[in-house]
């Protein structure tokens, strides 16, 4: 989860280049303007570009996961196709934050582009995978559903805490540390996934097997991973340092 904007560091006023601001204000009238043709696309900077790529990686991955539930379950290769397209969101997620830097334009419409992007790849797509290799009861569905909720709550605390000045900032401006874990953690679960899959662990063959099973609560113990994920995420008092 890249940082795209511009920070206050410990509370003083916020640091504004002059780069910055002249390109804040030009996005800002594109967006707002009544006139003109494709004015959105006029208004994306190169950084929220490679923003949308993240999206897009994590959008084909949901689709994967669908086109392994439609098909034969023993063909793998859409499951590893949706697991693959995950680390490509990653390494978007870290160069648009390289990229607003180095070119010094960076924009609210930025940082909210990187939160969904990021819901979508490390939250709802890693979500459809686990759904996809067997976590298919009703509980576990619930379960999937609080832990994309937990990124989509994280996502927003830090869009609101960003510029704050609540989290100390270094004299660069930058965050010491993340509330929670971040988002893009969610890759090591993935991972997980992914050795499940090569090893034929998916559908009947879930590590853990099932319990309760036969009643309005059969459950997949291993779906507590995501639970414990999500909660961290949330956490306000676990403080991961900024590498």
């Amino acid at each position: 989860m890249s940082k795209r904007t511009g920070s206050a560091s410990n509370g003083a006023a916020p640091k504004t280049s002059v780069t910055d601001e002249p390109s804040y204000n030009k996005q800002k009238d594109l967006l707002s303007s009544t006139k003109g043709h494709f004015s959105l696309l006029k208004a994306l900077h190169m950084a929220d570009y490679i923003t949308e790529l993240n999206g897009f990686c994590g959008i084909m991955s949901v689709f994967s996961s669908l086109r392994y539930c439609l098909g034969d379950p023993t063909e793998k290769t859409n499951l590893y196709i949706a697991l693959a397209f995950l680390p490509f969101g990653l390494f978007f997620d870290f160069m648009d934050g390289r990229v607003a830097r180095w070119r010094k334009k960076s924009s609210m419409m930025g940082q909210e582009l990187d939160s969904l992007a990021d819901l979508i790849s490390f939250g709802l797509a890693p979500a459809c995978v686990a759904f996809s290799i067997g976590l298919r009861t009703t509980v576990d569905h619930i379960l999937l559903a609080v832990f994309v909720l937990c990124g989509l709550t994280r996502l927003a605390r830090f869009n609101v805490t960003a510029n704050s000045g609540v989290i100390p900032k270094d004299a660069s401006g930058k965050a010491s540390y993340f509330e929670g874990t971040p988002i893009p953690t969610t890759l090591g679960i993935d991972a997980l996934m992914a050795w499940w899959v090569s090893e034929g662990w998916v559908l009947d063959q879930v590590p853990g097997g099932v319990w309760l099973q036969g009643t309005a609560l059969e459950v997949h113990p291993v779906v507590a991973l995501f639970v414990v994920h999500g909660c961290l995420m949330c956490s306000k008092s676990l403080h991961v340092p900024k590498p």
